[in-house]
């Protein structure tokens, strides 16, 4: 009786370890948008045609202007880069640059797991998980619809959170639908 005792924690000390939630990080569903690898900026240089057009971001975090070269505008909300793009201009090749910068097409998110189609979309405004499932063509008949996981760059570093259906998405954002067990 003894040695089934012993067996039996000893069994049970390895699954101990699986019972541990992952840990999770608050995202923020607010503040302003950051502009990032992959994002198309429609750049307007008022008084100069030759500069006024889009412009990637690429994986550095800039974008390159003409005669300027390379502008680093990835972390940076539209106005900051607007401001940062004028000032890369007026340091030699325009005296009052008037720059005005928007977003012509956001970087993409991602959708895993649970989904009909799972991969990469393009991102459109105001988007909540709900939308991004149902741009994945809706969940499985296993998945765990009670809410996912979202993977999200922020502050520097990758966090994760389990959210409902109703949190807003941003772009870049990864979502994982995970699976039903019952």
């Amino acid at each position: 009786m003894r040695w089934l005792s012993l067996l039996l924690v000893l069994m049970l000390v390895p699954l101990a370890g699986c019972a541990t939630a992952p840990k999770s990080y608050d995202i923020d569903p607010t503040g302003p948008y950051l502009l990032g690898t992959g994002d198309v900026l429609r750049v307007t240089v008022y008084g100069d045609a030759s500069l006024s057009t889009t412009y990637k971001i690429d994986d550095a975090g800039d974008i390159s202007l003409p005669l300027v070269g390379p502008v680093e505008v990835g972390g940076l909300t539209t106005s900051e880069a607007a401001r940062r793009v004028s000032s890369a201009l007026a340091r030699g090749y325009m005296r009052n640059p008037n720059v005005a910068i928007e977003i012509a097409d956001y970087r993409p998110f991602f959708i895993q797991g649970q989904v009909n189609n799972g991969g990469q979309f393009p991102y459109v405004y105001g988007m909540t998980v709900r939308a991004a499932v149902s741009t994945a063509g809706g969940f499985k008949d296993t998945a765990d619809q009670s809410g996912v996981t979202i993977y999200r760059r922020q502050d520097g570093q990758m966090m994760k959170s389990g959210v409902g259906l109703d949190f807003p998405i941003k772009p870049g954002d990864t979502i994982v639908v995970g699976e039903r067990w019952f």
